[in-house]
């Protein structure tokens, strides 16, 4: 693989940057492979990473059905944050948190990674109670957080309104060491590292079959022919229902549209990130200096990967009363991404019924700031039969734990 470095940018420039190559191979892909993974987004691609980098395992192809990235990697709002009540929880996405203030490096391309701050508002006495009670969980499992003022808010935040009629500002859970990455850059750092490890990426190769026998995996029946592995790795977020019924079991997952949109660019007024519980909404403001803006889930079961009216109409109430600025501007673009959500909302890693098959999903709306945790838990599991001290901890090897609603094809899968 290339370096990339200053140097290299300046050597290129004399010669009109025509000694770049690919950033990535484009293989055909072999017969077999020790490990095959469904699915080049973040999730996969990272697996696939920390397999290749902490155990040595290198035989690896990484199934796409779309682009790389083009799932819901490349459609979320690259928040980043650890700030989470229970131990498991904050324990994987510290360590996701951790490793992306260090990805750039390890990984030698600029994922953008700004340790702005994220904040979420307190707009309730309930949530001054409950982000006091986290901030001093967040101490003790060593996740720097801290409970701010009214006042500090609006220092941190000059445009926002802290003295709105129905939902004033009483404070804010501060994460200063939070922030925000390019999501397109984390797929591509990724991706990148795997292929120079000797991993195949194989985009525009949907898997249409699961093959089995003895109850072990053999391998996978795609739209480019059969590719036979030793063990299966399936993260492909909303689309996890239908890979299990593949692979014969049944998952108690729902998958859900969530949209997010982005404003017209203005000038830089928004340097952290805000979140608003009470009211479900979030924004930020882009290198570009559009207003990226977010708020929850549908609330129908769906696979749309578009924007819908009502989402703006909602969305934008919800923010409004503390950006009142954001009411007088245009929005541009509008788009959805497929959330796979358990009934508890806690997501999955773990063995499945098949042996030697894997699955990492559930994790609905916390798929990209858990990126790096997800794919290191999942890259020990697959490489030693079993769920690692990360995974473990995090309570997400729900097989194991009797947790699954059904195993049984014939009763149906959860969508």
């Amino acid at each position: 693989m290339r370096r990339y470095s200053a140097f290299a940018i300046a050597r290129e420039a004399l010669r009109y940057h025509t000694g770049w190559g690919k950033a990535w191979r484009s293989p055909e892909p072999k017969k077999s492979y020790d490990v095959v993974i469904v699915g080049a987004g973040g999730h996969g691609l990272a697996t696939a990473y920390y397999l290749g980098r902490n155990f040595g395992i290198t035989n690896v192809a990484i199934l796409e059905k779309g682009w790389l990235g083009g799932g819901n990697t490349g459609r979320n709002t690259t928040i980043i944050r650890s700030n989470y009540l229970q131990d498991p929880s904050a324990a994987i996405y510290e360590k996701a948190r951790s490793l992306y203030e260090t990805m750039s490096q390890d990984l030698n391309m600029n994922v953008m990674f700004s340790p702005r701050g994220v904040m979420m508002l307190a707009q309730t006495q309930h949530e001054v109670r409950g982000f006091q009670r986290t901030a001093q969980a967040n101490a003790f499992q060593g996740v720097k957080t801290e409970f701010i003022s009214p006042q500090r808010v609006k220092e941190l935040v000059p445009i926002m309104n802290i003295s709105g009629p129905r939902y004033p500002v009483l404070g804010a859970l501060w994460q200063e060491r939070a922030g925000t990455a390019r999501h397109d850059a984390v797929a591509w750092a990724y991706a990148r590292a795997c292929s120079d490890m000797g991993m195949d990426i194989i985009q525009k190769c949907e898997v249409t079959a699961v093959n089995q026998s003895n109850g072990q995996v053999t391998g996978v029946e795609t739209t480019r022919g059969t590719i036979g592995c030793k063990k299966l790795g399936i993260l492909v977020a909303g689309n996890s229902g239908d890979l299990a019924h593949m692979a014969g079991f049944r998952l108690p997952m729902e998958s859900v549209a969530l949209q997010a949109l982005v404003s017209e660019p203005i000038k830089p007024c928004l340097d952290v990130v805000v979140m608003a519980n009470t009211v479900h909404g979030y924004i930020s403001q882009s290198d570009k200096g559009e207003f990226v803006i977010g708020g929850g889930t549908d609330a129908f079961n769906n696979y749309t990967q578009r924007g819908s009216f009502h989402h703006i109409e909602e969305t934008i109430r919800a923010l409004i009363e503390t950006f009142p600025m954001i009411s007088r501007m245009k929005m541009m673009r509008q788009w959805g991404g497929i959330v796979d959500v358990t009934g508890d909302r806690s997501p999955i890693i773990s063995t499945t019924p098949l042996g030697n098959c894997y699955i990492n999903g559930g994790w609905g709306t916390g798929g990209f700031k858990s990126i790096p945790g997800s794919g290191w838990a999942m890259a020990d599991m697959m490489a030693n039969g079993q769920p690692g001290p990360l995974c473990a901890e995090f309570g997400l090897d729900r097989f194991a734990e009797g947790r699954f609603i059904d195993e049984s094809v014939a009763a149906g899968v959860a969508h």
